[in-house]
């Protein structure tokens, strides 16, 4: 979970030998920037010389969608310091704060996988994602969706929460449909999911927000 603690810059900066700092720190330099304000997408094109996507700031999700259908499947979602793939052409990238991201070109990524210890922390911060994205796969095999909405609330209060006196806040839009998309439920059946964990006390929703009366200590358990 370090790779998520501080910004990839850092990361990669303090892992490699001193001889080889000022070569990773001009490295990112040379990366574009880009800007997405929250509810915004980010769409294949805008990245398509991009062989990696750093988060720098902001919690964004991967969702493939479907537009015969209107719907969509997130696929993964997304914090600071999070190394993604950029999407791909039926995916966006869609903000749910306002995000700043790095794109990593196809040549600068070959430079840092040429530094040993830069190339292990591209790897973790790879393998974070995978494990994230295969959580989110296992969450989907319950077959109750009030368990399927409840790992997911879970699951983003240990990542993304804000440890509060009367619980964990989670401070950022999740409509019912993206809640939905990222557990394969319909809007209807995530609704009915959250009334009945409303009157089971587990969470309070605030507008598009929820406070999750969840012990931290029962999160950093569920690692």
């Amino acid at each position: 979970m370090a790779i998520r603690d501080r910004s990839l810059g850092s990361a990669l900066i303090d892992a490699v030998e001193l001889s080889d700092s000022e070569r990773v720190e001009g490295l990112m330099r040379r990366c574009p920037r880009l800007s997405v304000e929250q509810g915004g997408t980010l769409r294949p094109a805008e990245i398509a010389d991009a062989a990696l996507v750093v988060v720098d700031e902001g919690i964004v999700v991967l969702r493939k969608v479907d537009e015969d259908r209107g719907r969509g499947v997130v696929i993964c979602h997304a914090g600071t310091a999070a190394l993604l793939l950029p999407p791909d052409v039926d995916e966006v990238f869609q903000a749910l704060s306002d995000v700043r991201l790095t794109a990593i070109p196809v040549e600068i990524r070959d430079e840092l996988l040429e530094i040993p210890a830069a190339a292990r922390v591209l790897l973790e911060g790879v393998a974070a994602t995978l494990r994230q994205k295969l959580r989110s796969l296992a969450m989907m095999a319950s077959l109750h969706h009030v368990d399927r909405v409840r790992a997911k609330l879970t699951e983003l209060a240990r990542d993304y929460g804000r440890v509060g006196p009367d619980g964990i806040r989670l401070d950022f839009p999740i409509t019912h449909d993206l809640l939905g998309e990222m557990i394969g439920s319909s809007r209807e059946t995530v609704t009915r999911s959250l009334d009945e964990l409303q009157r089971e006390g587990f969470v309070i929703r605030h507008g598009r927000s929820y406070l999750l009366h969840v012990p931290p200590q029962e999160l950093r358990d569920a690692r």
